[in-house]
């Protein structure tokens, strides 16, 4: 381990060394968990390389699978307000990358894991900064692709 490496040790996928420059800082915290700034990425060892694992730093018994929500055929348009795009640092938005958190799907007969598309995650790659979106209203577009 170096200067410039946090470990943690994680309940589920036990010690985990992350550089400090794979930080993603949401300087708001998440919904629920407002004390809570710092997170990384991670694939679970073995893990299915379509979803990550959105672990907290400050605390290691939390994270959240998440995705790209074009993998449930979901495309956002999102604009954010003058007091996001300063939260996320943003400067060009081809610096942003939508994903959506992976819920636990309690009805056997479905998907094991659904999708929060009501509140998705925008991340700034470029600053490592990130926010939840939550919308206010559900009027948005859908936009649905074939899976042939």
């Amino acid at each position: 381990m170096t200067a410039n490496t946090l470990c943690i040790d994680s309940p589920r996928f036990g010690k985990l060394e992350i550089d400090a420059d794979r930080v993603i800082e949401f300087p708001e915290g998440l919904p629920g968990f407002e004390d809570l700034h710092q997170f990384t990425l991670f694939h679970p060892e073995g893990g299915d390389p379509k979803y990550f694992l959105l672990q907290s730093i400050e605390q290691p018994a939390l994270a959240f699978p998440i995705a790209d929500p074009g993998r449930f055929g979901f495309n956002y348009e999102i604009v954010l307000s003058d007091e996001q795009t300063a939260a996320l640092s943003l400067e060009d938005p081809a610096d942003v990358v939508v994903a959506v958190m992976l819920i636990k799907n309690e009805d056997a007969g479905g998907e094991p894991l659904r999708a929060n598309l009501n509140a998705p995650l925008v991340l700034n790659l470029k600053t490592r900064r990130g926010i939840q979106h939550v919308f206010a209203r559900l009027d948005y577009q859908v936009t649905l692709k074939s899976h042939n």
